[in-house]
C-alpha cells in the first residue's frame, strides 16, 4: 500500500512538474500565430477545418502536411504550422522532413520495380543475387523473407560507425558476417534499421547498372514521376528540411489524455531502456537518435543512404507516389496484386505487437467506408502514408512535431483520417440511394 501511494504522488508530482514548466515555457516565448495553406476540392473542405483544427488546439506543436488522391486525382494538399519553431521558419508547399519508417514503404515499392520488371522474385533466395548473404544459416532466407523481417537480423552486434553507414562495401560484408538471432522464416521481427540496409544490397545486387537505392530511386521513379523524395538527401536539398522535435512529457500526457491506448507506448519507451531486443536494434548506430534525442537532424546523416528510416520527403510526394501504385502505374496489376497480399501475420518479436507484413508494407486494420485494411507504413513520431485498394485512396501525413501515438493512435493523423472518411462514407451513402 505504501509503494502504491508513493507511486501515485510521485506521478502526481511529474503531472504538476509538467504543467509548471509549460506555463513557464508559454511566458518565455512568443507564441507563433497559426499558420496553414494549401487547397482542397470543396467535398473535401471539412478535412482542411479538421487540419486547422489540430493547431488551434494544439496538437501540432510545429508543423504538418496532409495529403490525399482519391480515384487520381489529388483532392488534399494542405500544409501549415512551422519547419523550426525556434527561428519563427513556416512550413511551406515545398517544405520536406525525415519520415522514419515510412520510408522502408518507399524502399518496397523500389524493390517491386524490380519484381515487375522480371528481374528478381519475391520467392527468390537471396543468395541468388548476392551469394555473400548465406553464411551462418541465412542462406534460406528469401526476399520476401527480408522485406517481412524474417532474416533473423532485427539488429546486429557489430557496431555501426558513421564511416561503416556511408560506406555501402563495409555495410555490406557486415550484414554477410553478422549471425541471424533466431532461425531465419520461422518468426518475425521489426528490422528497425536492418531492413534498409539489406534492400539497398538487395539492389545494389540485381540492379544492372549496381545501383544503390537512392540513385536507382531517383532514375526510375522520382525523376520519372515528378516524386518530391529522397533517400540520401542531396546538399542543394538540404534548406527546405523540417527541424524535428521530440515530444515533451506534456504533450505525452496530452495524448494519453485523449486516448488512454497511447500509453503502451510508455511500455515501449520502457523496452528502449531496459535490455531487450527492441533496444538493441534501436541504439545500433548509437549515434542515430530520434526519441529522447533528435540527432538525425544532423544533415551530415539525412545525406546517408538508410532506406529504412532516412527518407526524405513531404506528404504530398508520398500520396502521389502510392495514388500512381493503386492505380497500376508504376507496377502492373499483377505486381500490385503480390503488394496487397501480407506473407505473416504473427506477434513481432521485437516490437511485442501482433503486425501483418509482406513485400515490405504494413497491413493495417480498418473498417471504414467497406474496407478492412490499408496497406502501407506508419513511420515513428506518426509519419504515415497507405493506399485503400478498394476505394482507391492514397493517404500521407507528415511532421516536425513528433508523437507518441501511430497510426489510429496518433490524435492529429485520425482527426484528418476520420474526415477523410467521413466524406468518402456520405458518397457511398448517396450513391446508394440514387
Amino acid at each position: 500500500m505504501g509503494r502504491l501511494r508513493w507511486a501515485a504522488r510521485s506521478a502526481i508530482l511529474v503531472v504538476v512538474a509538467a504543467i509548471l514548466l509549460k506555463l513557464a515555457s508559454d511566458r518565455l516565448y512568443t507564441k507563433l500565430p497559426v499558420h496553414t495553406d494549401g487547397i482542397t476540392t470543396e467535398s473535401f473542405k471539412s478535412v482542411q477545418e479538421a487540419f486547422e483544427k489540430n493547431f488551434k488546439d494544439g496538437w501540432e506543436r510545429d508543423g504538418a502536411a496532409f495529403a490525399v488522391f482519391y480515384d487520381g486525382k489529388k483532392v488534399i494538399d494542405l500544409w501549415g504550422g512551422y519547419a523550426d519553431t525556434m527561428a519563427a521558419r513556416k512550413w511551406k508547399k515545398d517544405t520536406t522532413t525525415v519520415t522514419f519508417s515510412t520510408t522502408k514503404a518507399v524502399a518496397a515499392i523500389c524493390v517491386a520495380v524490380l519484381v515487375d520488371r522480371g528481374q528478381l522474385s519475391y520467392d527468390d533466395l537471396v543468395v541468388t543475387h548476392w551469394p555473400g548473404f548465406g553464411k551462418h544459416g541465412k542462406d534460406n532466407v528469401t526476399i520476401q523473407m527480408a522485406l517481412s523481417h524474417m532474416a533473423g537480423l532485427g539488429y546486429l552486434d557489430t557496431p555501426i560507425t558513421e564511416e561503416a553507414a556511408a560506406d555501402h562495401e563495409m555495410m555490406r560484408k557486415i550484414l554477410e558476417d553478422e549471425p541471424p538471432k533466431w532461425p531465419p522464416g520461422t518468426a518475425t521481427g521489426y528490422h528497425i534499421y536492418t531492413y534498409g540496409w539489406i534492400v539497398d544490397q538487395i539492389i545494389r545486387h540485381v540492379d544492372v547498372q549496381k545501383r544503390g537505392i537512392g540513385q536507382f530511386l531517383r532514375e526510375e521513379i522520382a525523376e520519372p514521376y515528378g516524386i518530391d523524395f529522397f533517400i540520401g538527401l542531396p546538399k542543394e536539398e538540404q534548406y527546405r528540411v523540417a527541424r524535428l522535435t521530440a515530444p515533451t512529457m506534456m504533450d505525452r500526457f496530452g495524448e494519453v489524455y485523449h486516448d488512454y491506448r497511447v500509453i503502451k507506448y510508455f511500455g515501449a519507451m520502457k523496452k528502449l531502456i531496459m535490455d531487450s531486443m527492441l533496444k538493441r536494434a534501436a541504439n545500433n548506430p548509437e549515434w542515430l537518435k530520434a526519441v529522447f534525442q533528435i540527432t538525425v537532424n544532423n544533415p551530415d546523416y539525412q545525406r546517408l543512404e538508410q532506406a529504412a528510416a532516412l527518407g526524405i520527403g513531404n506528404a504530398r510526394s508520398l500520396a502521389k507516389l502510392f495514388d500512381l501504385v493503386v492505380r497500376a502505374k508504376i507496377v502492373k496489376p499483377d505486381t500490385l496484386s503480390q503488394l496487397l497480399r501480407p506473407f505473416v501475420n504473427s506477434t513481432d518479436l521485437v516490437m511485442g505487437d501482433r503486425l501483418a507484413k509482406g513485400n515490405g508494407l504494413l497491413y493495417l486494420p480498418l473498417n471504414r467506408a467497406g474496407a478492412d485494411f490499408v496497406v502501407g507504413h506508419t513511420g515513428h513520431g506518426c509519419q504515415q502514408v497507405h493506399i485503400d485498394p478498394k476505394n482507391k485512396l492514397a493517404i500521407a501525413y507528415v511532421s516536425n512535431g513528433l508523437k507518441t501515438g501511430l497510426y489510429n493512435l496518433c490524435r492529429t493523423f485520425n482527426r484528418l483520417h476520420n474526415a477523410v472518411y467521413d466524406v468518402i462514407e456520405g458518397r457511398v451513402t448517396r450513391t446508394k440511394k440514387l
